[in-house]
């Protein structure tokens, strides 16, 4: 089995050793002054602020944050097929800009989906020469793949990924219980983990006669109940069959319940959630406003509320952003929420914006590392590499203002199309400087 992970042209290269040195570093043992000693692409340790030799290439970033790259573990790129809605040039120069230093890019809306060895060969070629950060890829699972598992996951996917409500694309259809059954056996051995989109499509309703530009009728075609179903059956499931599953972008706490039973039975079930939950509510989302929608949808502020306390409590392992670009005419459907795309694009704010509610919350930016670095890199099976400072660790790093604040401009993003939900919105954390395997990507102090 690969390792998985595609590499920028020059992390194999040598490089120079030099120094990285702040008051503010994030290290495993707390928020400390430090120096990180980088030879090529990797860390070779972290000392004092002072421990560094007069010959050193020395870059101080002074009072300024210095953590672990962040590593996103759910990202539409879209290429190959739908490069036109995004691509690996534009969406890894967004996930430099955001200091992510390594994504995980999902099988779908690519053509053809990753659902497939031979797909899986076709996204490497897609990707090849247009890297700025690692990418990692996931494999599908859709009806009639089950005999692809073992060989996408020995060409090195990280996890898999599934729709219990349809996808929103012909290429990746949902998959039945009966399904599941028949896959769980294949996953056990492969011992990667499942990725759910977790809505029951029983419980989901069909759109109004004509569609709706009123967002309250959007949020009531996909109600909480129909998220709660289907991770009980997942929840279910997972007790005949030793599969370790990871419930994607969860929009209500209601549901964890229903985990944290599972996890006391030491079912192996971890759960996320993404920034626009932490970030809107639906009370807050103008009719018409299509920039916003995303399945499952954004909820109430209280939902909103519970999604926070469940973070500081420990009960949400990770954050992941979603990124799920789409061209401006697919979201600009004369403001009906039932023919907009679902899909919000934000890999380049995720880090800002996770970071603004922290921050009013009272948090460190040590849970950001938790969230956005430790936790992702542990789904991903890259936490021996990736997600911490630490000797041996790869030279991941970002350099962020945690004080300083901008308004979203989206002319100003580097993704491919500027539509965002965060237009005009106030957010602190500016990105100062991306290094990937000790190299800078982005900025520089």
């Amino acid at each position: 089995m690969t390792s998985g992970v595609w590499e920028p042209p020059f992390a194999a290269a040598p490089h120079e050793t030099w120094v990285l040195r702040s008051h503010h570093v994030v290290t495993p043992d707390g928020v400390v002054p430090a120096s990180i000693h980088i030879a090529g692409p990797t860390i070779i340790g972290v000392g004092g602020w002072d421990e560094v030799s007069e010959d050193s290439v020395l870059v101080d970033a002074g009072e300024l944050v210095v953590m672990p790259g962040v590593v996103d573990t759910h990202v539409h790129v879209n290429d190959p097929g739908r490069a036109e809605w995004e691509g690996f040039e534009t969406a890894t120069l967004a996930a430099a800009a955001g200091g992510v230093t390594t994504i995980l890019d999902m099988p779908l809306n690519a053509i053809p989906a990753t659902t497939s060895r031979f797909a899986l060969e076709r996204k490497r070629e897609a990707a090849h020469g247009k890297c700025h950060v690692h990418v990692g890829f996931i494999g599908g699972l859709v009806p009639g793949n089950v005999d692809e598992l073992a060989r996408m996951a020995d060409g090195g996917v990280r996890a898999f990924k599934c729709f219990l409500s349809p996808s929103g694309v012909r290429e990746f259809p949902l998959v039945s219980e009966r399904m599941l059954r028949k896959a769980f056996l294949t996953l056990a051995d492969l011992g990667l983990p499942l990725m759910v989109h977790a809505e029951d499509p029983s419980l989901l309703h069909p759109a109004p006669h004509g569609g709706s530009v009123e967002y309250a009728s959007y949020l009531a075609s996909r109600p909480q109940e129909a998220e709660a179903s289907a991770i009980d059956m997942m929840i279910h499931m997972m007790g005949d069959y030793p599969t370790p599953v990871h419930i994607v972008h969860l929009s209500s706490a209601k549901s964890l319940v229903a985990i944290r039973a599972a996890q006391d039975r030491g079912l192996p079930i971890t759960v996320e959630t993404c920034p626009h939950y932490l970030t809107f509510a639906a009370e807050e989302i103008p009719d018409g406003a299509t920039e916003f929608k995303c399945a499952p949808p954004i909820r109430s502020d209280e939902e909103r509320a519970g999604l926070w306390k469940a973070l500081f409590d420990g009960e949400i392992d990770l954050i992941a952003s979603d990124h799920s670009p789409c061209t401006p005419s697919m979201k600009g459907t004369d403001g009906d929420f039932f023919l907009a795309w679902g899909g919000i694009a934000s890999l380049e704010l995720s880090l800002p914006a996770v970071w603004t509610g922290a921050r009013a919350h009272g948090a460190g930016v040590e849970w950001i590392v938790r969230w956005m670095c430790e936790g992702t890199a542990r789904l991903a099976g890259l936490d021996s590499q990736k997600g911490r400072l630490e000797a041996g660790y790869d030279a991941d790093i970002v350099v962020w203002d945690p004080e300083a604040s901008f308004i979203v401009d989206p002319s100003t993003l580097h993704q491919r199309h500027k539509v965002t939900p965060y237009a005009g919105y106030e957010l602190f954390g500016d990105v100062r400087a991306t290094y990937v395997s000790g190299q800078l990507v982005f900025g520089g102090v």
